[in-house]
């Protein structure tokens, strides 16, 4: 008998978030402010518990979908970026490259402990936003966990964590 491979995937219409971001480039280059209206899904790999899961589908759309919601509606912003820097500005977050800055409501802004608001990137604080979740409420730590990023169809990123 063959040896067998198991895989979850969850991809569901609300797994979704619109915002607002813009991404710089080496060499000096920074996009204009634009959004999109992003789909995740979530792919977990592993063998089979004593239930005969690999994973519970509900626990990884829930915790999913509350990542996903916070995103939504709301303007991505990089912390560790080595191009753009954010000024705290009371109820503003003021964003600077170079001789370029804006101005947003801070409460409609997420700072985002990555270097760019990429897609790849935006998968892989998803993919550790989940392992943390699955840390935190005692779930099993699976042998492969996928995150997929899609900004527009047919253009998506993809990260992979291997335990």
């Amino acid at each position: 008998m063959p040896d067998a491979l198991y895989k979850v995937r969850v991809s569901k219409d609300y797994l979704v978030f619109c915002s607002g971001h813009f991404i710089t480039y080496a060499g000096g280059e920074c996009e204009r402010l634009h959004g999109h209206n992003y789909r995740a899904a979530v792919e977990v790999e592993d063998d089979l518990d004593e239930n005969h899961y690999v994973f519970d589908f509900i626990a990884l759309k829930d915790l999913t979908r509350a990542i996903t919601d916070e995103l939504d509606h709301r303007m991505l912003l990089p912390t560790r970026s080595r191009l753009i820097t954010l000024e705290d500005d009371g109820s503003n977050c003021v964003v600077r490259y170079r001789d370029r800055h804006w101005s947003f409501p801070r409460d409609e802004c997420v700072l985002l402990p990555i270097a760019n608001t990429t897609a790849e990137l935006l998968a892989d604080y998803i993919a550790g936003r989940l392992y943390a979740a699955f840390q935190e409420k005692g779930l099993p730590i699976p042998r492969l966990l996928r995150v997929e990023v899609e900004e527009s169809f047919g253009q998506l990123a993809v990260c992979e964590w291997k335990r």
